[in-house]
């Protein structure tokens, strides 16, 4: 569904350049997430035992409306959530046992694009991950304006009590035995990382376009080790026909599990 190229720029940042191999797949999955059915999403995943959930038609509506954009001359919004439900299902397949908060389910949410949280051999946890995910066809400006700024703010203890929360939930959910110990050994331990994921053009798809993308991630970050600074890319051109024709797949999808629950 989705193939991953490591990417790196050194002692800066590392992460990995996603290719989608199955759009079909990959519209199905999203629109379950739509549906507010992200756990089911979740089990196909890990591949655990699989109950497919019918669908209410209360939910088919809403699914309907986080899928469509208000204005279709302005549709960032709505592939700003697209962009942040693919980056929830890359975060899945390229780690399994890590804790991850679902998608929003609301456009433009306020709150942490994604929270994840890494768990150590023991069963511990290692680190919290703060997710910036951005679809933009600017994507330069979009990580100086809006990212660093972010990440900065962050790294001084801003919005720490939405992070606390944030981690409390994801380790409640897993039944962590001693949630409080790991969210004091995760927050004050220095053991918190960041996550910048963006769609890219032509400009930035290259080795020198993501070095010039991700520029001045250490003095945002300033880490002793490159696992703290993790950086995503995804090349899609035109992005927001693209976009669009995934939502509209989606959309499809859900008419016919629709029909065929009558």
């Amino acid at each position: 569904m989705i193939e991953f190229e490591k990417i790196s720029n050194g002692k800066f940042w590392a992460g990995t350049n996603w290719t989608i191999t199955d759009e079909d797949s990959l519209a199905a999955l999203v629109a379950r997430v739509a549906l507010g059915q992200a756990r089911h999403v979740e089990k196909i995943l890990i591949e655990t035992k699989v109950i497919t959930p019918g669908l209410i038609p209360s939910a088919v509506v809403g699914a309907k409306k986080l899928l469509t954009a208000a204005d279709p001359s302005k549709p960032w919004h709505r592939d700003g959530w697209l962009f942040q439900v693919i980056a929830w299902i890359a975060a899945h397949l390229q780690d399994v046992e890590a804790l991850k908060a679902p998608p929003h389910m609301i456009h433009a949410h306020k709150g942490f694009d994604g929270i994840q949280v890494r768990l150590d051999h023991a069963g511990g946890a290692e680190m919290v991950v703060i997710c910036e995910q951005k679809a933009s066809t600017g994507p330069r400006g979009k990580i100086t304006s809006e990212v660093w700024p972010e990440f900065r703010e962050l790294e001084k203890g801003a919005r720490d009590n939405e992070l606390i929360a944030e981690v409390t939930t994801l380790l409640e959910k897993s039944r962590h035995p001693d949630a409080d110990e790991m969210i004091e050994k995760i927050l004050w331990a220095n053991a918190r990382a960041y996550s910048v994921s963006v769609t890219v053009g032509d400009d930035e798809n290259s080795d020198e376009g993501r070095k010039k993308l991700f520029k001045g991630y250490k003095k945002i970050v300033d880490r002793s080790h490159v696992k703290f600074r993790r950086a995503d890319t995804f090349y899609k051109v035109p992005m927001r026909d693209w976009m669009a024709n995934i939502a509209e797949n989606a959309m499809q999808l859900i008419d016919e599990w629709e029909a065929g629950n009558v």
